[in-house]
């Protein structure tokens, strides 16, 4: 057998997959537009997204995946499948930090898949706000950066909010200088971004542009559209606002931190059930005194329970006085962490749960 006849078998037997893919896929799409019947029948607001099952879905792809793609690849291909099923049974509107070509709608697009339609917002307000009003299913908002911190607009407006978190999404972050094009880098005297952005390439801005001037604004999609419409001005943003404000590219990869990892949080109306690997997250405040700290968490300690993170926040009710922020391993339904969460409501004045829901598979 020649080389020619060879390749000729090959591509005919992946003709004949794509054809069998091509069948399987559009019987997974019916066999979702049957779910949804099945659903609205038993009741008129049935919930359609179920982010407990989407991740015990991707985790199982991920789990049986027998290359030689890699298995976060293959759970990605699956995500935009089960994205463009549930489109069909209910399409989905998820609001994110704007305007278009910000991380937070990048994060938005890693969670849900592209076939959701996104709403840019300006202000983590304004997601909440729709969230609540029911004018979009979800939101996404910012909560933390691996070398920044706390975003801590998110975390004081969960104070007030009855949204439930629903979900995370950890995102690499890539920090990129742009400008318009024939634009040099020398050329640039003002650089747009988010305070955040600035932070997370001080070192570099230190070292390549010192001269220019660093201005901070609401988000790296505004930057990089102030930077496609003024003179001598630059941003700092991702490649997709790059392409979406037509600014070339720099310099790419600016960030101190080659690690630099941004999470997000899934907000939404309903509590997600146990999905096998969650996390709960807590509102804790207590009066001000000598240990209330250590009788906040000793209860974790005791009952077994992991904590993964703790912050505290103004209360912004008595001066001095603060709430503590406390992500833990496990569902609020598991057994230890109910556990621990009876003895604090023995000893804390507040306990609120913010949401149990599946830690980020992608």
């Amino acid at each position: 057998m020649s080389e020619q006849e060879s390749l000729e078998q090959i591509r005919a037997r992946i003709d004949a997959l794509d054809d069998e893919l091509l069948r399987l896929i559009s019987e997974r799409a019916r066999c979702a537009q049957a779910v949804a019947k099945v659903k609205r029948d038993a009741d008129p607001n049935a919930e359609f997204y179920r982010p407990e099952r989407e991740a015990q879905i991707l985790r199982k792809i991920q789990q049986r995946n027998p290359g030689p793609l890699d298995a976060e690849e293959m759970a990605r291909l699956f995500r935009e499948i089960m994205s463009a099923c549930l489109a069909l049974e209910e399409p989905l509107n998820v609001a994110f930090l704007g305007p278009e070509g910000t991380f937070t709608q990048a994060a938005a697009l890693k969670h849900f898949g592209h076939s959701v339609h996104t709403v840019p917002l300006g202000a983590i307000d304004e997601v909440f706000r729709e969230v609540e009003s029911g004018a979009a299913h979800y939101g996404v908002v910012p909560v933390e950066n691996s070398t920044e911190g706390v975003v801590t607009h998110t975390l004081d407006r969960f104070m007030q909010s009855p949204l439930k978190i629903c979900g995370e999404v950890a995102l690499r972050i890539h920090h990129h200088l742009m400008a318009k094009p024939g634009v040099a880098r020398e050329q640039v005297k003002r650089i747009y971004s988010h305070q955040q952005s600035l932070a997370q390439c001080r070192e570099w801005l230190d070292a390549n542009l010192p001269q220019a001037e660093r201005i901070p604004v609401s988000s790296n999609a505004v930057a990089a559209r102030r930077a496609a419409d003024e003179e001598g001005a630059g941003a700092i943003a991702s490649q997709a606002a790059a392409e979406r404000y037509a600014l070339n590219v720099l310099n790419a990869n600016i960030e101190d931190a080659p690690d630099n990892t941004t999470r997000f949080l899934v907000i939404g109306q309903r509590a997600s059930g146990p999905s096998g690997r969650d996390k709960t997250s807590l509102l804790l405040s207590t009066r001000n005194r000598p240990g209330s700290l250590y009788r906040l968490l000793e209860p974790f300690a005791r009952a077994d329970v992991s904590l993964t993170r703790i912050e505290s926040r103004p209360s912004h009710c008595v001066n001095w006085d603060y709430v503590f922020f406390i992500d833990v391993e496990g569902h609020e339904e598991d057994d230890k962490v109910r556990q621990a969460i009876a003895a604090l409501e023995q000893e804390a004045d507040l306990v609120k749960v913010l949401g149990s829901y599946p830690r980020a598979v992608l």
